[in-house]
């Protein structure tokens, strides 16, 4: 399908090379890239709804060896609205990986199969590593506490349809900024606009120091904020959970489980446009109250989550420029 056809203008996009593409890092891309990125999300809008043939005959692997509902559903969904077909595995116990063999190995036989492969895992570096011995595109989809980049593109994507821009918000990280991938990504991602960034965390759980360097260079950033203080005049509040699973040590964990709960009281002083995301899933830290509230946006990024990641397949497939 030519990029016409889509409803999209194509002025500049001949600059942009997408096909065959590896989405490793958030840092790998400039905004002019993700705004293109958002732009083809957002045709995908209609495909989404009604199905597509764009991507027939095209096969996506999603190789994960971490727990996962949105994030693997969300690839699954995408390639199967574009007419895709999806293979893969959900869990390390079903893969070779249980015989011993290393990423390297799987991935050198997996691409004889697909034709991308989305790869979650626990290490970091993995989706790095995979990509130098990949000859198909790898699209990271999570890896350990590092980066998650599709997530922060749908973050994006969500706070433009929702907000109408990303330039002049003033946007607050809440939670789990040491371990919380999402984050990372989230962070270098709002760090190529003109936004005025807030991290509220516990001491422990305070933001990567090579993130807050790079952030730092780039926008103004608040770290240690009380959230109840910045709360009337912050655009956009992104909660994280405090993730058990990353904690070294179970001690450490029980001391800043609970640190943050967002409810009616919390949110009482907030701007009426405000909007409340979240990577999901969630624990303890939104109540269930909120999500009645007209701040509320954290179901509708699931959805946002299918079109951001169709853009995306179609652009490392060649399908879209």
């Amino acid at each position: 399908m030519l990029f016409s056809t889509l409803g999209l203008s194509c002025f500049w996009c001949h600059n942009l090379e997408f096909k065959g593409r590896d989405i490793v890092s958030i840092e790998d891309f400039i905004q002019t890239e993700i705004n293109h990125i958002l732009d083809v999300a957002k045709s995908m809008e209609p495909l989404a709804k009604g199905g597509s043939e764009l991507l027939k005959g095209k096969i996506l692997a999603t190789l994960f060896f971490e727990p996962s509902t949105r994030t693997r559903l969300s690839f699954e969904s995408a390639m199967l609205k574009l007419g895709g077909n999806v293979i893969g595995f959900a869990e390390p116990d079903a893969s070779s990986t249980r015989k011993g063999e290393n990423l390297a190995d799987t991935v050198r036989t997996v691409e004889n199969y697909a034709d991308v492969i989305a790869l979650r895992h626990s290490l970091e570096g993995s989706a790095k590593l995979a990509a130098e011995f990949s000859k198909v595109p790898i699209i990271n989809a999570g890896t350990g506490s590092e980066e998650h980049p599709t997530q922060a593109l749908i973050d994006l994507y969500t706070m433009r349809k929702e907000s109408g821009k990303i330039d002049g918000l003033k946007v607050a990280l809440v939670g789990d900024l040491r371990y919380g991938r999402t984050v990372h990504s989230l962070a270098y991602a709002l760090a190529l606009y003109s936004v005025e960034l807030y991290l509220v965390s516990p001491e422990t759980l305070r933001m990567r120091k090579d993130v807050l360097a790079t952030i730092k260079s780039k926008i103004p950033v608040t770290e240690n904020a009380n959230l109840e203080k910045i709360m009337p005049q912050i655009d956009v509040l992104y909660v994280t959970r405090i993730q058990k699973e990353r904690f070294p040590d179970a001690a450490e964990y029980a001391k800043v489980k609970g640190a943050y709960r967002i409810d009616l009281k919390t949110i009482e002083k907030a701007k009426k446009d405000l909007i409340i995301l979240h990577p999901l899933p969630r624990v303890d830290e939104i109540a269930p109250e909120v999500d009645n509230t007209p701040q509320a946006r954290y179901f509708q990024q699931v959805w946002n989550g299918i079109v951001v990641r169709m853009a995306l397949l179609s652009l490392v497939l060649g399908a879209v420029e």
